[in-house]
């Protein structure tokens, strides 16, 4: 089974492009924070970036989301973020990473669990506020860079999926997993 991660910066189109692999047949793994953030939301908490136990749970949804699709059919997994995105969430808010998303990451390094190839979606040039998302435009390029740096600090090689409207996108993303790494035209993200 090949996994592979879709990340970038806030409301750059990860949510559109997963739900157009899902239409074209492709296994999907929803994003855990946003779920996360609804629930937390749903039980009256205003700020849930301050919860004590916030990216635990995020780990936690990443985790349970991931054994699950083990045992799924799909030759071809697409993850909206990982763990290794809730790492740069970490880094980003300033948090010491909590021990089960540490184990989390040694598991991951240790299995081989992800392609070493993520497609980083790029901004839009905007964004758009929702309850999941309240940051910046200038906060969310800032989000962006980290996540970048941390990937590539990790050793993962980053496919710019640059924006375009979404057909686009998704034609890009599909031509990178089904056409051999050499042929694929893609660039790294910068």
């Amino acid at each position: 089974m090949q996994r592979y991660i879709l990340t970038g910066a806030p409301g750059a189109g990860k949510t559109v492009l997963i739900r157009a692999l899902e239409r074209a047949g492709y296994g999907v793994v929803e994003e855990a924070a946003t779920d996360v953030i609804a629930l937390l939301t749903g039980q009256g908490v205003a700020e849930h970036w301050n919860e004590p136990s916030f990216i635990e749970e995020i780990v936690a949804l990443q985790v349970r989301r991931g054994r699950r699709a083990d045992a799924w059919a799909d030759d071809i997994l697409f993850f909206d973020r990982s763990p290794i995105c809730t790492w740069a969430l970490c880094e980003y808010a300033g948090r010491a990473p909590p021990d089960s998303l540490v184990e989390e990451m040694r598991r991951i390094e240790r299995e081989g669990t992800y392609q070493r190839r993520v497609f980083f979606v790029g901004n839009l040039g905007f964004v758009t506020p929702t309850e999941a998302r309240r940051i910046s435009f200038e906060e969310s390029l800032r989000f962006e860079a980290i996540h970048a740096e941390v990937y590539r600090r990790l050793g993962y090689e980053l496919i710019e999926v640059p924006a375009a409207p979404p057909g686009e996108r998704l034609e890009m993303v599909i031509g990178a997993v089904t056409t051999p790494p050499e042929k694929s035209g893609t660039t790294a993200a910068s």
